[in-house]
């Protein structure tokens, strides 16, 4: 510290490099990443990477990986850390001046971005022939996105589209094709038997991801307690899986799933392992609903929680739930359980709110990329 204090970089790093080649804690890494700033930005990002990995609300990390992006001119990915920062630091009482100086310089790029990105989003949403005056609850909802106004309702952790039902929950009257969906359930899980004799079709459901941070439980990343088979995935249909799962993929025809290029429809076969639990999270958007058609379901195996309603699984029987609002599930039988998991849109939004949620969030991911 004394080295890189005096402006000697190569010394200070020499010596954080030992210490981490023997085993550190975050503070070293990030030491490590301030020392290599200035020589090696590569080096000095994979350090502070490491910070994260073993400490995800390190302020001092999440502020350092901001600034360093910035610098290295990947802005938008800087944009990602610097709101992490803000939000880890909104929950925290006191904070050090070098802290609050760093925060004060999130803040501001975090504000210049935002403004970019509204002026992006209805430039797009303009080009694609949105009037001045459209729908008003798809006005709100840009608002929302764009900061100006504030989520009320459910809690999605991407998108907010105003006064839609706030329900766990949906009666299956809403949903007159759950029943054919239902009638195909032993083939289904013929099919899923199959895939299961073969271990190595199943994957994580979480993957680890460096470029965007992780300040949600990383318990089940990388691990094959929750672990899937994809049928649709961002929108494509996963050719070599639909392939072994054919009376599946045509029995998901019945669904009015969201299309969304690159995005939407997702469908998969969700593994629980013995003994596992998916911690309490929000999914991303409340545009679209999930649906559940329990195929494996052991004696004893525990239940979906979805705000305060728990139901338990049944073999055969679907149900629809809003993943906007925290949920959790827990397989606490001594077996696997296993379920057809596929999302679909909000029966309330009309078809005119489908198509600019559409554009919406094609945009969204093309500022993005």
């Amino acid at each position: 510290m004394t080295a890189l204090r005096s402006g000697d970089s190569n010394t200070a790093a020499s010596h954080f490099e030992r210490l981490t080649a023997s085993g550190a804690d975050s503070s070293t890494w990030l030491a490590l990443a301030f020392a290599r700033v200035n020589g090696d930005a590569e080096a000095a990002l994979q350090a502070v990477d490491r910070a994260l990995e073993l400490e995800p609300r390190n302020l001092r990390a999440l502020l350092f990986k901001g600034n360093h992006l910035e610098h290295m001119g990947r802005a938008r990915a800087a944009l990602g850390f610097y709101q992490a920062a803000l939000q880890v630091a909104a929950q925290q009482s006191e904070l050090p001046e070098d802290v609050r100086q760093g925060l004060a310089r999130a803040q501001a790029t975090s504000e210049r971005f935002a403004g970019e990105y509204e002026d992006y989003l209805r430039g797009s949403l303009a080009a694609a022939g949105l009037s001045t005056d459209p729908c008003p609850r798809f006005e709100e909802s840009l608002d929302i996105l764009t900061g100006r106004a504030q989520v009320q309702l459910q809690q999605p952790t991407r998108y907010y589209f105003p006064g839609l039902k706030q329900a766990a929950f949906f009666s299956r009257d809403e949903f007159p094709w759950l029943e054919e969906l239902e009638s195909h359930t032993d083939a289904i899980r013929e099919e899923l038997l199959a895939l299961l004799a073969g271990q190595e079709a199943f994957t994580p459901y979480l993957q680890a991801d460096s470029h965007s941070p992780q300040l949600n439980d990383t318990g089940n990343v990388g691990s094959m307690n929750w672990s899937a088979f994809y049928l649709w995935r961002d929108g494509d249909l996963v050719a070599e899986n639909a392939a072994r799962c054919p009376r599946t993929v045509e029995a998901l025809k019945v669904v009015p799933a969201p299309d969304v290029p690159g995005q939407d429809p997702t469908a998969l076969f969700s593994r629980l392992m013995p003994g596992a639990r998916i911690p309490p999270h929000n999914g991303m958007l409340n545009t679209r609903l999930i649906c559940h058609l329990p195929l494996i379901v052991p004696p004893n195996c525990g239940a979906l929680r979805v705000g305060n309603t728990t139901r338990p699984w049944i073999e055969g029987e679907a149900f629809v739930f809003d993943d906007s609002v925290e949920h959790e599930a827990w397989n606490d039988s001594d077996q696997e359980r296993v379920v057809l998991l596929f999302d679909l849109w909000r029966p309330e939004l009309s078809d005119e709110e489908r198509r600019w949620v559409r554009e919406l969030l094609q945009a969204v991911q093309n500022f993005g990329s």
